[in-house]
């Protein structure tokens, strides 16, 4: 069995739920047989290489170190969780300052390592400004570089299906925009279950508000569950991101991205977006009167974050961008 390319995968944060799962799963799909781990903690990392090696994927030749210089050395696709978990009654913002910092030195990282990276996945909290603040210390090109806003769609998407008792794949154009988190805009005018558009399925405004508040507090929801942060589907839709900037089947959920262009500008932010092997390309959503108005919300709200971060001196101001990463 072919892999989809033999190029250096790195696992950043594979000490970790999630990055352990990512391993995994990149294993499993059978992407690439160069796999390396990274993280800072040796022990979880030496048990997790032991638990892969374990697995005994055939093919799969898999490394681990705690040495930065050796794990982003050559490595072409990245994906990292290596921030700080979200815990019970923390939101995503409450991670700001201290995953900020670990996102510009990740992204130094690669400008020293490995500046021919082809594409990166950020998946830490939140994720839309250490992915942003990752970008800029990068120097990678807008489009070589996302953050992970599926898990917001799949969860209205799953919502949606257990309220009309239909398979999940039978819901379409379930799709939230934005910021990843509690900011969310939330688009429903173009859903569609088992082929029928939503406005005609007979649900009612106060159910769908639950059904939207839901799907904002589904993180905060895992966590009263299960006791932690998500860590199996945040795996799985991020290396499914890294497998189609890898050229296998492209990714057309949502992914934060750079955005650059028309009333939205200088933020990573949930599109309409494509991965495939030449990166990441967005268009402009398109909504109700309602949906817009939530949107335009979302991204006051990712501004002021991206200038808070820029108060505490983690990324120099915009108009100072280009001279930092001259493809911004």
């Amino acid at each position: 069995m072919k892999f989809l390319t033999d190029e250096k995968l790195l696992i950043v944060g594979a000490a970790g739920m999630i990055g352990s799962n990512m391993v995994q799963t990149a294993a499993m799909l059978r992407l690439t047989p160069n796999i390396c781990l990274y993280d800072i903690y040796e022990p979880g990392l030496k048990g997790v290489l032991a638990e892969m090696d374990h697995c005994a994927f055939p093919g799969v030749n898999l490394s681990a170190t705690v040495d930065p210089a050796v794990a982003f050395k050559d490595a072409k696709y990245i994906i990292s969780s290596g921030g700080a978990p979200r815990k019970e009654g923390m939101t995503r913002e409450d991670l700001l300052k201290g995953n900020c910092q670990i996102a510009a030195e990740f992204g130094d990282n690669i400008r020293k390592y490995c500046p021919d990276v082809k594409h990166v996945v950020v998946i830490f909290n939140p994720a839309d400004v250490t992915a942003l603040t990752a970008l800029i210390h990068s120097g990678l090109k807008k489009e070589q570089l996302t953050s992970l806003a599926a898990l917001d769609s799949t969860r209205l998407q799953e919502a949606l299906a257990a309220e009309f008792g239909v398979q999940q794949c039978k819901v379409t154009g379930a799709h939230t925009y934005g910021g990843h988190g509690e900011a969310m805009a939330v688009f429903a005018s173009k859903v569609k279950i088992d082929g029928k558009p939503l406005s005609e399925c007979g649900l009612s405004e106060e159910r769908f508000a639950e059904i939207k508040h839901n799907t904002i507090q589904g993180g905060s929801n895992i966590i009263k569950l299960r006791g932690r942060s998500s860590f199996q589907s945040p795996a799985y839709q991020a290396v499914k991101m890294i497998e189609g900037a890898m050229g296998g089947e492209a990714f057309t959920w949502p992914a934060g991205t750079y955005v650059s262009e028309g009333k939205y500008k200088n933020v990573m932010m949930a599109m309409p977006t494509v991965i495939d092997a030449t990166g990441c390309h967005y268009s402009a959503p398109e909504g109700t009167a309602e949906e817009m108005a939530a949107l335009d919300a979302s991204y006051a709200h990712l501004v002021k974050m991206r200038d808070e971060i820029i108060s505490l001196g983690i990324i120099p101001a915009v108009a100072d961008w280009k001279s930092v990463n001259a493809n911004l």
